[in-house]
C-alpha cells in the first residue's frame, strides 16, 4: 500500500490490460472517428424535424427530451453503456475477429441515410434514432470487416431499446394489461375460488370492498422492455444458436403475463383477506415479484436450452484463450 491507497485488485489489472491491449490491436481507428464525426454531425444539425415538438435540430437533444420526460423510455440513458460494457466483455472474441475494409458496408450506411431523410422529412423522429444507430453499425463494418459485423450484432442490436416508444405504449401494451386483467380473474375464480370481477383494466370485489387498476407502468410498456432486455442479453451471453436466442427472447412477452399474473394475484388474495388498503400496499412495494418470477422463470428456461446439443463456436472464436 502506497500513501494508504489499496493496490489494484489483480482481476481488474488484467482487465485493463486486456482492454488497453485490444485498443492497441484495433487497426484505423483514426479513419474510424473521423468518419464518425461527420455522422454524429449530421445528426446533430440536422437530426430533428419536429420543431413544434421540442426546438432542436439535433436528435440527440430530442432523444434526451424524450429519455427525460417519460419513464417508459428513461432505460435509453442506460443503453448505451451497457453497449459498451458488452463489447468490453467480447473483447478477447473482437480482439480475434480479422479486420479490414470491407466496401460492401457502404450499403448500410446509404441505407440509413435514405431513411433518415424519409424520418425526416415526414417528421418521425424514432425513424431518424434507427437511422443513425443502423449508420454507426454500417460504419464499424466499412472500418472493420464483414466479421466485424457478424461478432457486434449483438450487443449493437441492443440499441432498438434506445427507439422510444411514447405515446405508442397505450395501444401497445392495452391488450398486454387486458390479457393480465383476464387471466388473474379466471385463475382466482377457479383455483382460489374467490369471487372478483373485472371491467377493463379495472378488478374489483362485487361487495366492493376493494377494486384496483392493472397499471400500464406495472403491466406496460415498462414492464415488457425490461423483461425483454433481460432475455435479450441473457440469450446472446449464453447461447450461439439462432434459434436458441430466438426462443428467449420470445418467451419475454409469455413470460412478462406470467409474472404479472402472479403478482396481481398476490394482490387479490392479500385484498380478499385483509382489505384495500393492504391489498394497495401490495400493489404498490411488491412489483418486484414481476421480475422475481420472471428471472427464475429465464434461467429455468435457460438451463433447460443449456442442456441440448452443445453448440460449436465460429472459428475466430475457437482461437481464443
Amino acid at each position: 500500500m502506497q500513501n494508504g491507497i489499496p493496490p489494484t485488485p489483480k482481476a481488474i489489472d488484467t482487465l485493463w490490460q486486456e482492454l488497453a491491449s485490444f485498443w492497441r490491436q484495433l487497426p484505423d481507428k483514426g479513419v474510424f472517428f473521423l468518419l464518425l464525426a461527420a455522422w454524429v454531425a449530421l445528426f446533430q444539425f440536422w437530426g430533428n424535424s419536429t420543431f413544434g415538438f421540442v426546438d432542436t435540430p439535433s436528435l440527440f437533444g430530442w432523444m434526451h427530451y424524450v429519455y427525460r420526460g417519460s419513464e417508459d423510455d428513461s432505460h435509453g440513458f442506460f443503453v448505451p453503456f451497457i453497449v459498451l460494457a458488452l463489447l468490453g466483455w467480447k473483447r478477447k472474441e473482437l480482439i480475434a475477429v480479422p479486420k479490414r475494409t470491407w466496401w460492401p458496408a457502404m450499403g448500410l450506411m446509404v441505407l440509413a441515410a435514405l431513411l433518415h431523410i424519409v424520418g425526416y422529412l415526414v417528421q418521425q423522429t424514432r425513424v431518424s434514432v434507427v437511422a443513425f444507430f443502423l449508420g454507426l453499425y454500417g460504419l464499424t463494418g466499412l472500418v472493420w470487416g464483414w466479421r466485424w459485423l457478424q461478432a457486434t450484432f449483438f450487443p449493437v442490436f441492443l440499441f432498438l431499446f434506445c427507439v422510444p416508444v411514447g405515446t405508442m405504449a397505450e395501444t401497445l401494451t392495452l391488450p398486454l394489461r387486458l390479457l393480465v386483467s383476464k387471466i388473474s380473474v379466471f385463475l382466482s375464480h377457479t383455483l382460489l375460488g374467490i369471487s372478483v370481477q373485472q371491467d377493463g383494466v379495472q378488478i374489483f370485489s362485487p361487495t366492493g370492498s376493494y377494486g384496483y387498476e392493472v397499471a400500464a407502468a406495472c403491466s406496460g410498456i415498462r414492464s415488457l422492455s425490461a423483461l425483454l432486455g433481460i432475455a435479450t442479453v441473457y440469450a446472446f451471453c449464453v447461447f450461439k444458436s439462432p434459434w436458441k436466442r430466438l426462443l428467449m427472447m420470445a418467451a419475454a412477452l409469455p413470460l412478462a403475463v406470467v409474472g404479472n399474473v402472479a403478482r396481481l394475484m398476490g394482490v387479490i388474495i392479500v385484498a380478499e383477506t385483509f382489505g384495500q388498503r393492504a391489498g394497495a400496499y401490495v400493489e404498490t412495494k411488491f412489483g418486484f415479484v414481476t421480475f422475481a418470477v420472471v428471472i427464475v422463470c429465464v434461467l429455468v428456461l435457460g438451463r433447460w436450452l443449456e442442456a441440448r446439443k452443445p453448440e460449436a463456436l465460429p472459428a475466430w472464436e475457437s482461437k481464443t484463450v
